[in-house]
């Protein structure tokens, strides 16, 4: 897939080396942000064609927050025509992420910012598949801040913010009372909340990948603090032959494999504070030993003019650019292949992404669900909309809900945790 940045008119080998040094200057004068802003937008060709950016500071960097509220009486997120939209679970603390096991049992990690976080993971059984949860169980407790989950062999992994851990397991057990085992530990702390540690499987069980966040939005405390933060890392099952499987990318959350071509794929939330449209998320292939710029440039080798004093040119230059541009500060989460068979056929091999939402733009963006079709080679084609109604009114900043994880249950309908809304919701084909 040849992807260029059609101003600079040229393409650039990728490799992979890490360079920690240096820190950035998110304090420019007023001068300086002007004049960035009158530089004029960059063109950049991606995996679905052209998107125009604009220059940094063409809008000044706001907050947001949402206000959660009640969904109206018999309201619910909404759907295409075609499909239903149901309540699979409430009753919970935060449900951040859904993981099916192999016996199709269905964990939920309930899990928050540090100071809020329920800390467990709540197991639910759907014994007849008919979409309705027949038991529930409290299964894993005093975690810290987990968020992915595993079953691999025979032990059960949760991903806490500072370490992987795995549980002695046997499929179709209701509770975990044991303690764990440390595989490794992960770095924590930081700016932003970037405290989602997600792992999988590899495609043959040999491996398991892990994603870690930045500890800042653009290395302004120092790139010292980066170490095995903002990338992917692979592992044995056991915690051995750790390496950095691709890095430069700035908070991946979501990661899936591409079920034509076999690639991995994540979810990735770009950098904050230099505009309302800068730097949009992105869903893009994963290259292994790949760089993908954070925090020197952004989509290939724009720079970060917070990184002019020490622009480390040699890293910006082997910048990989992103395929699928899904929104500036939409806070995309959630990422699943879906291969099951209910759905239309137009979604089968697409990806869901779950849209948090977002914090610091002047009008919402996210609150919803995203699908994105592949072709029959396993190309990415242009996102479009599949769960919204999540935003209640934006003038007064009043959002019913805020989506993250996406699963698919083994009767091909899918899952999706809001979160904020201590619900997951059922979107089933009618």
């Amino acid at each position: 897939m040849k992807k260029v940045i059609r101003t600079l008119g040229f393409i650039v080998a990728v490799s992979f080396s890490m360079n920690l040094a240096g820190q950035a200057n998110e304090n420019l004068s007023e001068e300086k942000k002007k004049e960035l802003a009158q530089s004029g937008p960059d063109y950049v060709e991606t995996a679905i064609g052209e998107i125009e950016l604009p220059a940094p500071f063409t809008t000044e960097s706001v907050s947001k927050e949402s206000k959660i509220i009640p969904w109206p009486e018999g309201q619910m997120p909404e759907a295409p025509d075609g499909f239903k939209v149901t309540k699979f679970a409430d009753d919970l603390e935060h449900p951040r992420w859904t993981y099916v096991a192999p016996n199709n049992d269905i964990f939920v990690v309930e899990s928050n910012d540090a100071k809020k976080s329920a800390n467990k993971i709540t197991m639910f059984r759907d014994k007849d598949q008919d979409g309705v949860p027949d038991e529930r169980y409290n299964f894993l407790k005093n975690l810290n801040q987990p968020f992915g989950m595993l079953v691999l062999g025979d032990y059960f992994y949760v991903a806490n913010v500072d370490a992987l851990l795995r549980f002695p397991y046997k499929a179709g057990q209701n509770t975990i009372e044991g303690e764990p085992e440390k595989v490794m530990d992960l770095p924590a702390g930081g700016y932003n909340h970037h405290w989602t540690r997600n792992i999988i499987a590899g495609r043959n069980n040999d491996k398991i990948y892990i994603t870690v966040g930045s500890s800042s939005n653009v290395g302004e405390h120092g790139m010292e603090k980066e170490e095995r933060r903002a990338n992917i890392i692979e592992i044995n099952p056991d915690g051995t032959g750790e390496k950095i499987y691709a890095a430069g990318l700035r908070n991946p959350v979501g990661i899936d494999w591409n079920p034509v071509t076999g690639e991995l794929w994540a979810a990735v939330n770009e950098r904050d504070k230099i505009g309302n449209n800068l730097v949009p998320d992105y869903v893009t292939s994963v290259k292994e030993d790949g760089w993908y710029g954070w925090p020197y440039s952004y989509f290939g080798d724009i720079k970060d003019p917070r990184w002019a004093s020490n622009p480390h040119e040699e890293m910006v230059n082997k910048s990989i650019i992103p395929d699928v541009p899904v929104g500036a500060h939409t806070a995309s989460l959630g990422l699943t292949f879906y291969t099951e068979q209910s759905f239309p056929e137009k979604y089968h091999n697409g990806a869901f992404v779950g849209q948090h939402g977002s914090w610091n733009r002047a009008e919402f963006a996210g609150y919803k669900v995203l699908f994105i079709p592949f072709d029959e080679n396993g190309n990415p084609q242009q996102p479009e909309d599949f769960l919204t109604g999540f935003i209640a009114d934006d003038d007064s900043s009043q959002v019913y809900g805020r989506p993250v994880g996406v699963t698919t249950l083994p009767d091909g309908s899918l899952l999706v945790n809001d979160d904020d809304g201590n619900v997951i919701w059922r979107v089933s084909a009618e």
